[in-house]
C-alpha cells in the first residue's frame, strides 16, 4: 500500500470525524439568539402606532409595548386599541417584542386593587398580541425595597394571576430595585413558572447591586428579557461596563430580546441617538 492510498484514506477519514462531530454539535456551539427593540415610552410614543414607524427608521426589530398609560387606563384591553397596535406591527414589519405596565409606578400592584384587573387582563391582551413577557414595574410609588408587607401583598396578587398566565403561556417580569436574592425568593413564594425577572442592568447598578454576580446568580432560567439603559448617555458612554455585561449574558446562555430604554443624552435628537445605540449594541450581540 502506497503512501498516497495511506494519504487519502487518513483525509476521508478526518473528514467524516469533523462532519460527525459537526452535526452532533460537538464541534460548533450555536450562537445564541438576540433580538433587539426598545420601549414605546423611549422613542416618544407611549401605546402610540407611530411607535413602530420610529422603530423601523431605527432599524430595531420590535417595540415593547406600554399596556396601558395614565390617560388611558383600559388600554390595550381596548379591542380598537389592540387592532391599532396589531396593524402597525402589520404594516411596518416591526414586532411586538413585549408589554409594559409602567403604570404601576404610579398606581401601585402592591397596594391598589385596580390593578390586579390590569395585570390578568394584559395577559389576555398578551396573548392575542402572540407576546410572551409582560413587565411589571415597581419603582417611585410601587417600589418593594424595605416593604415587607408590600412585598406580601405582591406575593399573593401574583400566585392568583399566575395559574391563568402559565395556562396562556406569558412570563410576567418583575423590574424593581431588589437584589437577585429578593426576587428569587418572590419567585419561590409564588411557586410559579410564569414569573420570572425582568432585568435592567442600569436599576441593579443604581440600587448598589453587583451585576456580575447578579447575572450568573438569576441565569438564563430566570431572566426573561433584558433593558439596555444608561441614564442620560448613550450606550457605550456612560460608566456601565457593556463588553463584560454582554460576554456576562452571553456565558450563561440567555436568548431573547433586549429592549434599549432612556440612553439618550439631554438634547440629543432621538433617533440619531437611538440609531448610534443599537450600532453599538449590533457591535457587541448578534441580532437576528
Amino acid at each position: 500500500m502506497n503512501h498516497v492510498q495511506l494519504d487519502r484514506r487518513a483525509m476521508i477519514k478526518s473528514s467524516a470525524l469533523l462532519w460527525a462531530a459537526a452535526t452532533s454539535g460537538a464541534l460548533f456551539e450555536p450562537a445564541p439568539q438576540f433580538q433587539l427593540g426598545a420601549c414605546d415610552w423611549s422613542v416618544g410614543k407611549s401605546l402610540n402606532p407611530e411607535a413602530f414607524d420610529r422603530a423601523k427608521t431605527i432599524g430595531l426589530q420590535g417595540i415593547q409595548v406600554s399596556y396601558n398609560t395614565g390617560k388611558d387606563y383600559i388600554g390595550l384591553s381596548n379591542p380598537a386599541t389592540l387592532k391599532s397596535i396589531q396593524e402597525a406591527s402589520a404594516r411596518t414589519g416591526i414586532k411586538v417584542s413585549s408589554l409594559a405596565i409602567g403604570e404601576l409606578n404610579r398606581v401601585p400592584y402592591k397596594s391598589k386593587p385596580e390593578t390586579e384587573a390590569w395585570v390578568r387582563n394584559s395577559v389576555d391582551a398578551a396573548k392575542a398580541l402572540g407576546v410572551k413577557v409582560i413587565l411589571l414595574a415597581f419603582f417611585s410609588d410601587g417600589d418593594l425595597r424595605n416593604d415587607e408587607a408590600g412585598k406580601k401583598a405582591v406575593i399573593e396578587r401574583l400566585k392568583k394571576v399566575a395559574p391563568h398566565a402559565e395556562k396562556q403561556g406569558i412570563t410576567l417580569g418583575i423590574e424593581s430595585y431588589l437584589t437577585a436574592q429578593e426576587h428569587i425568593d418572590i419567585i419561590d413564594a409564588v411557586g410559579s413558572k410564569a414569573v420570572k425577572v425582568y432585568y435592567d442592568f442600569r436599576n441593579a447598578a443604581d440600587a448598589g447591586n453587583d451585576v456580575f454576580k447578579e447575572i450568573p446568580m438569576l441565569g438564563k432560567d430566570l431572566i426573561c428579557e433584558l433593558h439596555m439603559k444608561e441614564n442620560g448617555q448613550k450606550l457605550g458612554q456612560g460608566t456601565m461596563d457593556w463588553p463584560r455585561i454582554a460576554k456576562a449574558v452571553k456565558d450563561i446562555g440567555y436568548q431573547g430580546w433586549m429592549q434599549i430604554e432612556g440612553a439618550t443624552p439631554p438634547g440629543a435628537e432621538l433617533i440619531e441617538c437611538y440609531q448610534q445605540n443599537r450600532k453599538y449594541l449590533e457591535g457587541l450581540f448578534s441580532f437576528n
